[in-house]
């Protein structure tokens, strides 16, 4: 083999590289050990109590240094190990995941002013209706339903509002006017999108994931662990609101602050009076089955997370405050680290606080926070120097309603640029109204600062320096490019017209999780053990342990490559690993076959080995190819828990191809080296499938009559019965619900008809007898911001004959809730059309590949023939099915996902026995072309069996110990695989040589001529 040297580097690059990479979860998941030992010791057993004692630790420890590499070359806080670890997906943690909204439409409407013509509020309409089967993007949508509308139409004449004066006037075309409209909603939409990340960052969720997806004005949101998905919800949707504040100065007001801290101290000693100082450290007993060394790292936490109560003696212990002489004209009066922000807003809200406090003072902190060193310069105060404290700001309310003098709709536009010095500032303007406004407020104030607050938090504090005419300013600082950027992004948002809308969301509880993981992992187990064994069986106890060292170097690789990548492991994504286990030992099998045929046909071991190598490299790289292909398709198409299983799957193929091909050759090397004695067989499997010889060909068409009855009773089933589609298609929301006790569906089913005003409702035992999964469409269309609560109440209120009438609304929400989600019915459409086109460009693709890597088209409509046979049994059985089986058989995303594996199952079946084909076709041309096809179809059998029956135990292990969440997944692939291994010898072959046979029939009949 060449390049060996090179091979055994990057072996052990990559060896190091998943190493170094899975050393930062061990690391965190020592440090959440010790968070939820002193939890448990100070919460007790009030779960409130624990998680917010859990939630204070990790948060103290967020910038400690956990872990040191290579003695202290690079140290690295726990923030920073947490964002490097493997990210589990929210149906493994608990959690909730959210698609919000900006509507394009709502947009297009205040930009407009909301003009009531009436082939504009038509062609909105249209437009509409059109989106739910469309994926084209609003906006062209809007403007092709107002070219039908209003043949002759000016969409000038309607937009040109006092917003869009400088950029419409009536002279300008529609397709100008459309351009004007995307412009102004994709910042509406990068406006949305800054919010939301910004109110997500206030959350205390750990890992927090935001980003933008393809379609226009979509957000997903991922926030684990989430405690109160109601509450996140609503803040999710509210409205930005940006204001402008007048503030007091430091020399002002320290007095009174002054006073506060005298005041609060006060309150303290008499609150606790024998209160001590001294550090305690938690009293923690081990308890069964945990081991003293786990309670002893608690020694080590630092004093100033353990110190009692008692030690707090007024605010002086929490905040800091600036003195007149460090900044007398700057609104900041105090610091406070985030962990001490909520103590200093309570002991600012006391009735006895506030009465010596100027009646028009209100507190605000900002968004962003300032590095320990910064604030030791003003304060000449030590702090942390991994600390980071929050400024708090001293607005001054001068109405008597309480509302700020300037609010965010005066804000007709912002934007961040560079002045002649080269330093970044912002450029605002304001409407008329506002103008005015601006200009006697900064009047007002000159010298003085002007806080820009939006949804509660100061984003900066200009200081005017002096008055501002016509409504245009610039604000100054030193801005870094993105800071100057992000304060534009927030005073535009004062113009936002629309809130973001939650169209599909999914909560998973925490117990629903953590079983989720724990039935995973032993799917995960049992399966990997299975595999191993059944190779040391097979291949004998040497052969066997190096395609077993082979699997456990994979599995190593794919941890650490998705660590590296940060990728979300999810429920699917650990069935897409335990899956390439059964099918990384595909690679070992064609290797391991190829060998035995070189030493049956008598060449000695070394060079059977290298030639066995040789010999099976085309048909491993083709199988590998051709389903990969399909992963990436599902990547490109697929969402959320989908996309998280075709990463593992891409990520699986590729390091199980290095460590089965690569890592193997390199063993067996140093193995003959050293003169050992293989075999590649044991006495139970030496002369398994040998001396095979099935006619194939001769018996076609007795196998395309049986496929024949079965395709044509599941087309009638599916022109009949049809599928059961889930929410992911139709729209709906789904429920999961554990209760005391067993309870009969149809009764719950029964109840919640009533309860949701004859709408369709679904109840199904959903795993164990106590646990019902619940799917309805009420309420699916509407889109306003209350139809979710309204949906959990009626929900709530039908269950309660169930759970009992003493149970709240809050209780059934935290103790019985185990799930929920929401898909609405644009994002139904859009998941159902990319469906479609993952299934036909994987059709297409691979019928491509194979074109182009056989050249030979008789191939390809044989590869494609069986995956359409494939797909169109797999969904006749789910349709004749589905309602018989005691597991979901839903056609969804995971569904799709199933789909698109036995595509790639499939077909890397079908290309190994036509790369045999091929070869034999070579080594024996004179051969008829029956025989040819025969004696290849016949060579491979082994590999097809040994493939297939791995593959299988691990899928049957998966369906019989993994959760019930993906039982219906799972079962998709059982059917794909045993359908997959049937076509690719029954139905592929047969088909490729009727074609072929014909075309040498064809040629043979025009040569006669």
């Amino acid at each position: 083999m060449q390049n060996k040297g090179a091979i055994r580097l990057f072996a052990i690059l990559l060896a190091l590289v998943s190493l170094y990479q899975l050393i930062f979860t061990f690391q965190t998941r020592q440090v959440e050990k010790q968070a939820e030992v002193y939890a448990k010791q100070r919460g007790g057993e009030d779960p409130d109590l624990v998680n917010e004692y859990r939630f204070n630790y990790l948060d103290s420890m967020k910038n400690e240094v956990v872990y040191n590499f290579l003695f202290g070359l690079r140290e690295y806080t726990y923030q920073e190990c947490k964002e490097r670890e493997i990210n589990f997906g929210l149906d493994l943690k608990g959690g909730m995941n959210l698609i919000l909204e900006v509507q394009v439409e709502d947009i297009i409407k205040a930009l407009s002013n909301y003009n009531q013509d009436e082939a504009f509020i038509e062609a909105l309409k249209l437009a509409r209706e059109r989106e739910k089967n469309s994926t084209r993007d609003f906006i062209t949508l809007f403007g092709e339903a107002f070219e039908e509308v209003a043949p002759d139409g000016r969409l000038a004449a309607i937009f040109n509002t006092v917003e869009l004066r400088d950029k419409v006037d009536y002279n300008s075309t529609n397709e100008e006017v459309l351009r004007v409209i995307r412009e102004e909603a994709r910042g509406a939409i990068d406006n949305a999108f800054n919010i939301l990340r910004t109110r997500i960052d206030r959350f205390g969720v750990t890992q927090p994931n935001i980003q933008r997806l393809d379609q226009t004005g979509r957000i997903l949101i991922e926030l684990p662990g989430v405690g109160d998905p109601e509450r996140v919800k609503d803040l999710l949707q509210g409205t930005a609101n940006l204001e402008f504040w007048e503030t007091y100065n430091q020399e002002e007001i320290f007095e009174s602050l002054m006073s506060v801290n005298q005041l609060t101290a006060e309150i303290e000693a008499v609150r606790k009076p024998d209160a001590d100082t001294t550090e305690v450290k938690p009293d923690v007993s081990p308890e069964e089955g945990e081991e003293e060394s786990d309670l002893a790292l608690l020694d080590e936490i630092e004093s100033d997370t353990l110190e009692v109560d008692a030690q707090e003696e007024g605010i002086t212990s929490l905040f800091t405050y600036l003195a007149p002489s460090g900044r007398p004209n700057s609104p900041v009066v105090g610091l406070a680290t985030s962990r001490d922000t909520g103590k200093v807003n309570s002991y600012l809200s006391m009735e006895e606080v506030q009465s010596v406090l100027p009646r028009d003072v209100k507190f605000l902190w900002t968004v962003k926070p300032i590095p320990a060193e910064e604030a030791q310069y003003w304060t000449n105060q030590r702090f942390d120097e991994n600390d980071e404290l929050f400024q708090l700001v001293a607005l001054k309310v001068t109405s008597h309603d309480g509302r700020p003098p300037l609010e965010g709709d005066a804000v007709s536009g912002a934007r961040a640029v560079t002045n002649q010095q080269g330093q970044y500032e912002i450029e605002m303007s304001m409407n008329s109204e506002g103008a005015k406004t601006w200009a006697r407020l900064t009047k007002a104030n000159i010298k003085r600062s002007i806080a820009i607050v939006l949804d509660g938090y100061v984003y900066s504090f200009p200081t005017v320096q002096n008055e501002i005419k016509g409504g245009r300013s610039s604000i100054t600082g030193d801005f870094t490019p993105q800071e100057a950027k992000d304060l534009a992004n927030v005073l535009e948002s004062g113009k936002m017209p629309a809130p973001a809308r939650v169209v599909e969301s999914t909560v998973v509880g925490p117990s629903l999780g953590s079983e989720a993981v724990d039935a995973g992992l032993k799917s995960f187990i049992w399966a990997f053990i299975a595999v191993l064994i059944y190779m040391l069986i097979y291949y004998g106890i040497k052969a066997g342990l190096v395609a077993d060292f082979a699997l456990i170097a994979n599995m190593f690789f794919i941890m650490g490559v998705l660590a590296a990548f940060n990728a979300v492991l999810t429920l699917p994504g650990i069935a897409g690993i335990v899956l390439t286990i059964g099918m990384s030992v595909d690679v070992n099998v064609l290797i391991y076959e190829r060998i035995r045929e070189e030493l049956k046909a008598g060449k000695g071991l070394k060079l059977a080995v290298a030639d066995g190598y040789k010999n099976a490299f085309s048909a491993i790289i083709d199988a590998n190819v051709t389903t990969f292909l399909t992963g990436f398709i599902l990547f490109t198409f697929g969402t959320g828990p989908i996309k998280g299983f075709a990463t593992t799957l891409m990520i699986g193929i590729a390091t199980s191809f290095f460590s089965a091909f690569f890592i193997t050759r390199l063993i067996y090397e140093s193995l003959l080296k050293s003169k050992v004695d293989i075999r590649f067989a044991t006495k139970l499997t030496e002369n398994l499938f040998k001396g095979m010889h099935i006619r194939f060909i001769e018996k076609r068409k007795v196998f395309i009559v049986i496929s024949g009855i079965v395709l044509l009773l599941g087309i009638l089933s599916l022109g009949t019965r049809g599928l059961k589609q889930g929410i992911d298609f139709t729209g709906g929301r789904s429920y999961v619900v554990r209760f005391d006790e067993p309870v009969p569906s149809t009764e719950v089913q029964s109840a919640l008809v009533a309860a949701f005003d004859g709408a369709n409702v679904e109840a199904k035992t959903f795993g164990a007898d106590n646990q019902i999964r619940i799917t309805t469409n009420y309420l699916v269309d509407v889109d306003d911001k209350d139809a979710d609560d309204r949906v959990t109440k009626r929900l709530y209120e039908g269950l309660l004959p169930f759970i009992g009438d003493n149970v709240t609304l809050d209780e059934f929400l935290s103790d019985y809730r185990q799930s929920s989600q929401k898909v609405g019915p644009t994002i139904a459409s859009d998941i159902r059309n990319k469906a479609g086109y993952a299934i036909f460009f994987s059709l297409v693709v691979i019928f491509l590949y194979i074109l182009i890597r056989f050249r030979n088209w008789e191939f390809g409509i044989g590869a494609l023939g069986a995956l359409v046979h494939d797909v169109l049994i797999v969904l006749g059985i789910f349709s004749l099915l589905y309602a018989v089986m005691p597991f979901s058989m839903e056609i969804d995303q995971s569904f799709i996902a199933a789909i698109l594996t036995v595509i790639g199952y499939s077909i890397n079946d079908t290309v190994v026995v036509f790369d045999r084909i091929r070869e034999y076709r070579a080594l024996y041309p004179k051969r008829e072309l029956k025989d040819v096809f025969n004696l290849a179809m016949n060579s491979t059998i082994s590999r097809t069996m040994n493939t297939s029956f791995t593959t299988l135990v691990v899928l049957i292990v998966i369906f019989l110990f993994g959760s019930e969440v993906i039982q219906g997944f799972v079962f998709a692939l059982i059917v794909g695989v045993v359908v997959g291994t049937y076509s690719s010898l029954f139905i592929a072959s047969p088909i490729a040589f009727n074609f072929i046979e014909k075309r040498i029939k064809a040629k043979a009949k025009a040569r006669k001529k």
